[in-house]
């Protein structure tokens, strides 16, 4: 009965080995390209990734998805947690044929779009980050992941991305992304694409910050010069 017991449990051993072993060709990091003078980035860490589309001159927002993904040999597949273009296209899954090349990936659509690993850049905030409360801390109630209204931040090799979006109506309320910097208590966004308003890009915002337990408090003025207080939570 006990060998028995073993037999059963071993396929799905073997099963998420191999989705780890697959999994695994890709190393987490940023990996962007420039395709026909439009910029395409790919943030890539733990399970979950985001793929923005944008131009820097003149600026203007093309789209964004993210989610959670898996990986064979020649299909990347991402359950999406948000589609900039749900409204027209509708779509909650990707299936994108892909390839590597040393640290390239190459992602085969219409066209072969090549992305190159950025240098790895290990800063403060690095990860994923859920807004769970406006602060100060006094015990109010927090915006968990079980809530399917989120507002996400990827931060990651000194890139980072914001998106506000619904994951059962696929709402999607916007993003915004760039660069940032992380020293010493003081957080910096230079924005280079932002989907409500092409004119903020270029935009540089200062911010401070402070890590309590899981929790980033994250304080200054917004961009309109207002007061701010935001918590976010580790999402992992």
């Amino acid at each position: 009965m006990k060998h028995l017991k073993i037999i059963r449990i071993l396929p799905f051993v073997v099963m998420a080995l191999l989705i780890s072993m697959a999994n695994a060709q890709i190393a987490a990091g940023v990996y962007l390209s420039d395709h026909d003078n439009t910029q395409h980035e790919l943030k890539i860490n733990k399970g979950y990734l985001t793929y923005s589309v944008y131009k820097l001159d003149p600026a203007e927002f093309i789209k964004t998805v993210g989610g959670f993904y898996t990986a064979d040999e020649k299909m990347l597949k991402v359950q999406l947690e948000f589609n900039s273009d749900f409204e027209k296209d509708g779509i909650r899954a990707l299936e994108m044929p892909f390839s590597m090349d040393g640290d390239k990936i190459i992602i085969h659509m219409e066209d072969a779009i090549t992305f190159e690993k950025k240098e790895s850049l290990n800063q403060a905030l690095e990860g994923q980050w859920l807004f769970a409360t406006r602060g100060p801390d006094t015990g109010q109630e927090r915006r968990g992941d079980e809530n399917p209204r989120k507002t996400l931040k990827f931060l990651m090799d000194g890139r980072f991305q914001w998106i506000a979006y619904q994951t059962e109506t696929m709402a999607f309320s916007g993003t915004g992304g760039g660069s940032f910097t992380s020293v010493d208590g003081v957080y910096t966004e230079n924005i280079e694409f932002f989907s409500r308003d092409n004119d903020r890009v270029g935009a540089r915002l200062e911010f401070n910050y402070e890590i309590k337990g899981d929790d980033w408090h994250h304080t200054g003025n917004n961009s309109r010069g207002e007061p701010m207080y935001e918590i976010w939570s580790r999402r992992n």
